[in-house]
């Protein structure tokens, strides 16, 4: 109830700000033993009905936080608390970088949408994998934790498929799945990795290393044609993709109404998410387990907000499921709402 309110204040500061004192906040409640197990009552789903099992990883409910919001795999402890079934940390870069020039994070609060064109900012691999190390050994968690890999800016893309591998080895005991991003709008080259021989490219050499049957899934754009999306499926029957992701962000500004196309000009580049982005997502999504015929598990993302548009996704084809600016919007309370709306849909 008093989210509205806070949304409001949080919304008075810029956006990267605003999430680094909400998460400040978190992580300070965290601390206090009697106001931890105080949220986790108020937020966590605790029936066990949703327990969804895949890759041989039992979730404890389908809805996940996507990439990006934890990028440096800083919150878990705190996004556990507030009741996610799994949380995917990255992107993830072997090699740190700072990301596009500030502001590079924009809201547009009528549309309950966000633009962004951070550009896989984060600490890199080597820091990223000894925290998740660290909290192993000392973390008494179920909470699933993917890890969304990339390669860096300067590497070139005939050279991607090594970022990708390096990440893999560097993770691969402290992540519970992986997530290969070439989709994100937001370094120089990327998307034309979704191309099917790089897929298979970068694919295949991930698989010669996963020795340990780690799940590697592919998270693609929304905005890729029927064809790229056919030669995705084709190529799923052809190397081992566990699962796909759909979907990343998209560049599509007619998903926008009235004054806010002109504010998007404004803003500039960047990949946009949040409500308008979930018509589009989901004939992606449909269009993916039609052509898969359901033999791949699919993560649905994209403007979920409630759990009416999750149970859509999941009638759809989708296994599990991803927020991300609904979280935003809607403030703490997402994750149980949408899980209590999934039961009484079983």
């Amino acid at each position: 109830m008093l989210y509205p309110f806070i949304r409001q204040s949080l919304f008075f500061l810029p956006p990267e700000r605003a999430h680094k004192v909400s998460m400040q906040g978190l992580h300070m409640a965290a601390g206090v033993p009697f106001l931890k197990k105080k949220l986790a009552s108020q937020f966590q789903y605790s029936k066990g009905d949703l327990n969804t099992s895949l890759w041989g990883l039992t979730f404890p409910n389908p809805v996940g936080l996507g990439a990006g919001f934890d990028k440096n795999a800083e919150h878990l402890d705190e996004l556990e608390m507030l009741g996610f079934g799994f949380v995917e940390i990255g992107t993830v870069t072997p090699k740190p970088q700072a990301g596009n020039l500030k502001p590079r994070l924009f809201r547009i609060p009528d549309q309950k949408a966000l633009i962004n064109r951070m550009g896989f900012n984060n600490e890199g691999l080597e820091i990223i994998a000894n925290r998740l190390k660290d909290r192993k050994a000392k973390a008494n968690s179920n909470l699933i934790v993917g890890g969304n890999i990339g390669k860096n800016k300067v590497t070139d893309n005939h050279d991607a498929w090594i970022d990708y591998c390096t990440n893999f080895k560097g993770l691969e005991s402290v992540v519970d799945y992986f997530v290969v991003n070439v989709s994100s709008p937001n370094t120089p080259g990327l998307r034309a990795l979704q191309e099917k021989e790089s897929l298979r490219k970068i694919f295949s050499e991930l698989q010669n290393l996963n020795k340990n049957n780690k799940p590697i899934l592919l998270k693609m754009a929304p905005d890729l044609e029927w064809s790229a999306l056919d030669d995705i499926i084709e190529l799923c029957s052809e190397i081992k993709i566990d699962g796909l992701v759909a979907t990343n962000t998209t560049l599509d500004r007619s998903l926008l109404v009235g004054l806010n196309v002109e504010r998007a000009k404004k803003i500039g580049p960047g990949g946009l998410s949040g409500k308008p982005l979930y018509t589009k997502s989901n004939e992606v999504l449909s269009y993916l387990h039609k052509g898969l015929q359901g033999h791949i598990p699919i993560i649905a993302s994209g403007g979920i907000f409630n759990g009416e548009e999750a149970h859509e996704k999941m009638k759809s084809g989708a296994s599990l499921i991803q927020i991300w600016t609904g979280f935003i919007y809607e403030g703490p309370s997402i994750v149980k709402n949408i899980c209590t709306y999934l039961s009484t849909q079983k």
